[in-house]
């Protein structure tokens, strides 16, 4: 089933060297950019991480610390990929917990604000596991009935990605074809912060999502313990987190103020 979309949809992934959000660094990116018509614009990069590249995942990804020597810094070729992507829903598999979050740190990096606001949010991932529970090489059996050559590789992985939410779309009759829908359906949580730090209470309010406060509202935390801000901020917290909390600390003391 051809996707229904007002406005482009991409699908990308990353290989990294690491899980790690606040610290790990992308050696490969690949994204698909399909286009309201139908028709697709492809881009995949090597990224020299400017760290080493752990051999556990080299060998998972195959992309060595040799690989990628001679490859650009995120930073040369963020300008690129940001202007990409700059009219663009996003799409991935496990996309919302892991390679969004990553993405904007690398942009904040390279002094890039890449806004996620206004994006619709679509993870293949999640809508997989609400219907079948599987990885993404059983998704791409299950769904498209041919084996995941190649797995692991951005590109690969990519495709298949963009593969299995088409077949998603013609198996489920109550999927809807419809961007909007899918952003809401493939959500899990209502992340404030993307690595989920911080989250949506049922009221609507800003609450922890870990630690000692978690369940509490941040604004209360932080008038009765500011050093918990400090403390955030000086750790290994992701970069966008930190730009949410302090959104909501400078928020806070302006509501005081008035």
């Amino acid at each position: 089933m051809q996707l229904k979309l007002t406005r482009p949809l991409a699908f990308f992934d990353l290989e990294t060297t690491g899980i790690s959000v606040g610290s790990d660094r992308i050696v490969e990116i690949s994204i698909l950019k399909v286009h309201p018509d139908g028709s697709k614009d492809i881009k995949t990069k090597r990224i020299n991480p400017t760290i080493p590249i752990p051999e556990q995942a080299t060998a998972i990804h195959g992309i060595s610390n040799q690989d990628v020597k001679d490859s650009p810094a995120f930073r040369e070729v963020a300008s690129e990929l940001s202007s990409f992507l700059a009219d663009c829903d996003l799409a991935g598999y496990n996309s919302n917990r892991f390679d969004l979050p990553l993405l904007v740190e690398e942009f904040m990096r390279a002094n890039i604000d890449f806004e996620v606001k206004g994006r619709k949010l679509i993870d293949v991932q999640n809508i997989f596991h609400k219907k079948e529970q599987r990885t993404l090489s059983a998704a791409f059996i299950f769904y498209c009935r041919k084996n995941l050559d190649n797995a692991h590789s951005a590109e690969a992985d990519t495709l298949a990605t963009f593969e299995i939410l088409e077949a998603q779309l013609d198996k489920y009759p109550d999927l809807k074809n419809d961007t909007s829908y899918l952003h809401e359906f493939s959500t899990q949580n209502s992340n404030v912060d993307l690595a989920g730090r911080i989250v949506l209470n049922k009221a609507g309010k800003e609450v922890f999502n870990f630690g000692k406060h978690t369940g509490k509202e941040v604004e209360l935390v932080f008038q009765s313990e500011p050093s918990y801000y400090r403390w955030m901020m000086d750790g290994d917290f992701p970069l966008y987190t930190k730009k949410i909390i302090t959104q909501i600390r400078l928020r806070s003391a302006a509501t005081k103020q008035q």
